[in-house]
């Protein structure tokens, strides 16, 4: 079955094609959720149970039309690709959805055996190993990539771990498409959404779970501390058996080996924490939050009918110092405001932050030895924060000597 493990959307209200898409996509092995309404639709897209590998999307719809969901979803971060379907009288817009980013349309009526061959193509240039920088261009995050390309090669279970927002999820894709199980499925599960996540897993009332379509794939499993201890236990001993998918386990830093609720088992977390890697959040290694905004800008001007130059010279210097607590979500989110909300030739700071502060400083001009101080209190920060407070670790960072480091942080306050 060519689309075995992937999950489509189906958005059509046409009864007989829709119906006949649905069923065929289904004997294909792959998961259909289908929407017959504009509305309907574009709930179950922003907030998937389960992430959307394709969308097949005829153009006009009973509520609106194809090209408002594609809009929609594409305000709120990158969506899936998008294969739109449309008659002969909707070609220019069909042509204007592709500029803007949409994976292909194919005219009414088409030949069902065609139609997957374009499928099948689009979901195969979306798999496709990233060339280039895929998570950053920070010395950590190459290090991430650097260690998934390793892991990839390897067929034990990864702990993948990162705050909200920093790219699990897209850690977990790279190293299935690295792997030599890049032929088979990929299935993802976030455990805080699944109401019956051990249904969904090891299956029930006749029907199979996750652990069985996925065969000889790759499942990634979000958020594992939130799973009970009991489906834990059952998990471990499916990792132990060494059949079916490669396993990976998603997961914010708190977690540890402990009883509590919410925790992971002790034997569970110490047989996956062997192969494990961290993804530093966007504070960390702000280069990648503007590298990051960059990508996403081009994206989204593309989408503007009236495009913007760029990113303005003081919203980078925004994007750069800002925390980010929502990490790459934040980013995604206050970019599509901005560029929803900007009216000038570049994106300014006043577009991105809603109480963004003057560009001339309203205080007189510091001294240059405290702006200095300034700089070297912030760029030790940010090396403590990528090693996790690790001193001599940081030195090595900064490649300066332990004592010096020492030192440093006493005189400018940081030695607390």
């Amino acid at each position: 079955m060519m689309l075995s493990g992937y999950t489509m959307a189906l958005i059509e209200d046409d009864e007989i094609m829709g119906g006949s898409l649905h069923q065929r996509l289904q004997l294909e092995g792959a998961r259909v959720i289908w929407h017959k309404t504009l509305h309907r639709a574009v709930g179950a897209l922003r907030t998937p149970a389960q992430p959307i590998d394709a969308v097949i999307c005829d153009i006009r719809l009973p509520d609106g039309d194809g090209e408002e969901l594609f809009a929609t979803l594409s305000a709120h971060g990158a969506p899936p690709p998008f294969l739109f379907l449309t008659g002969h009288g909707d070609t220019g817009q069909a042509v204007r959805l592709m500029r803007s980013g949409a994976a292909d349309y194919m005219l009414k009526p088409f030949d069902m055996n065609a139609f997957l061959e374009r499928l099948t193509q689009i979901l195969a240039a979306a798999e496709a190993p990233a060339e280039g920088p895929w998570l950053g261009v920070s010395a950590a995050a190459q290090a991430v990539e650097a260690d998934a390309a390793r892991l990839a090669g390897r067929d034990d279970p990864v702990l993948i771990l990162g705050e909200g927002g920093t790219g699990k999820y897209r850690v977990a894709r790279q190293i299935h498409a690295l792997s030599e199980r890049r032929a088979a499925p990929f299935h993802a599960l976030d455990l805080t959404r699944q109401r019956d996540a051990e249904a969904a897993l090891f299956g029930g009332g006749g029907a199979a779970g996750l652990l069985s379509e996925a065969e000889d794939g790759v499942l990634f499993l979000a958020q594992i501390a939130a799973a009970p201890d009991a489906l834990q236990a059952r998990l471990l001993e499916a990792i132990w058996a060494r059949e079916g998918p490669r396993i990976l386990l998603g997961n914010t830093p708190e977690i540890a080996a402990q009883g509590d609720a919410g925790a992971l088992r002790a034997d569970l977390y110490y047989h996956v924490c062997a192969f494990g890697l961290t993804v530093p959040p966007l504070r960390a290694r702000p280069e990648d939050a503007v590298w990051l905004a960059a990508r996403l800008f081009a994206g989204m001007n593309a989408r503007r009918e009236t495009k913007l130059a760029g990113l303005g010279a003081h919203a980078e210097m925004a994007i750069r110092a800002h925390d980010w607590p929502g990490n790459g979500r934040e980013l995604r989110a206050r970019l599509a405001r901005a560029m929803a909300l900007a009216q000038g030739t570049h994106l300014r700071v006043s577009d991105l932050f809603e109480q963004a502060q003057p560009a001339e400083p309203e205080s007189p001009i510091e001294p240059l030895a405290e702006a200095r101080a300034a700089a070297e209190r912030a760029h030790i920060r940010r090396a403590l924060e990528a090693t996790g407070g690790n001193v001599s670790d940081a030195a090595r960072l900064l490649r300066v000597a332990r004592t010096t480091l020492w030192e440093k942080m006493h005189k400018l306050g940081l030695s607390g």
